[in-house]
């Protein structure tokens, strides 16, 4: 477990992330990340959940409809 400390950037404030903790999220200065509840606390990640949660949809469903997607495809 890493503390990091809060500062002050304009009128809001932010957590600066040591070097170690970027190369770990393969982030850098400009990406986004994203900070999702969990029942444990919060978590950090390069990846929107949402996101992974709508394309095992669309996994699903191109998986189901392969015939059809193929045709129209043609």
């Amino acid at each position: 477990m890493q503390a990091l400390k809060l500062v002050q950037i304009g009128n809001s404030v932010g957590v600066v992330l040591p070097k170690e903790v970027l190369a770990r999220l393969k982030v850098e200065r400009g990406d986004t990340v994203f900070l999702t509840d969990t029942p444990y606390g919060v978590a950090l990640t390069p990846h929107d959940p949402e996101f992974e949660t709508q394309m095992d949809a669309a996994r699903r469903i191109m998986k189901k409809r392969r015939a059809v997607l193929r045709e129209l495809a043609k």
